[in-house]
């Protein structure tokens, strides 16, 4: 009885890549999701959790690994290393696959407004509260730097 895509952890889906990428002999994807694999174990055995039950705690070792990959290819390319660079981004995009789908700006907004209103929050102090609301729904879906400045904009925009 074969599962469906859909309803399988993260962790079952990068292990079954893992497989697949050994069977077709693709090195490069294989060391990659090798490394994401060991990335979500070490998790596991420093949490002493299972996170093929925990699909949140998951996606946020993957989102790590992608932004650690996000911040090289940048510097790489400042360095004027094209080729590191883009071998970074090809991980981003092999992490990726094992990420939701990334948020809209229009959902950010929405989310950021409920959050707002959920809180009651209208000053820089309960930002935290908000960020806190926001961050499980976009947590491997947005950049929650970026969000983190959105709020911050919008909460200092109405104590102005």
């Amino acid at each position: 009885m074969e599962t469906d895509v859909a309803t399988q952890s993260i962790k079952n889906r990068l292990l079954d890549a893992i497989k697949d990428a050994m069977r077709a002999g693709d090195k490069e994807r294989l060391a990659v999701l090798r490394a994401a694999s060991a990335a979500i174990k070490q998790r596991e055995v420093d949490e002493r959790i299972d996170l093929a039950e925990n699909d949140a705690a998951a996606t946020e070792v993957l989102t790590k690994m992608a932004k650690q990959c996000r911040d090289s290819a940048q510097q790489y390319r400042e360095a004027g290393e094209a080729a590191r660079a883009a071998a970074e981004e090809k991980e981003i995009e092999i992490i990726s696959e094992f990420l939701p789908e990334p948020a809209s700006e229009a959902e950010i907004d929405s989310l950021i407004d409920e959050a707002i209103v959920a809180t009651g929050a209208n000053s820089m102090k309960e930002m935290g509260q908000v960020m806190g609301k926001i961050k499980p729904k976009l947590q491997g879906r947005a950049d929650l730097a970026a969000v983190s400045a959105r709020v911050k904009s919008r909460l200092s925009t109405q104590t102005g």
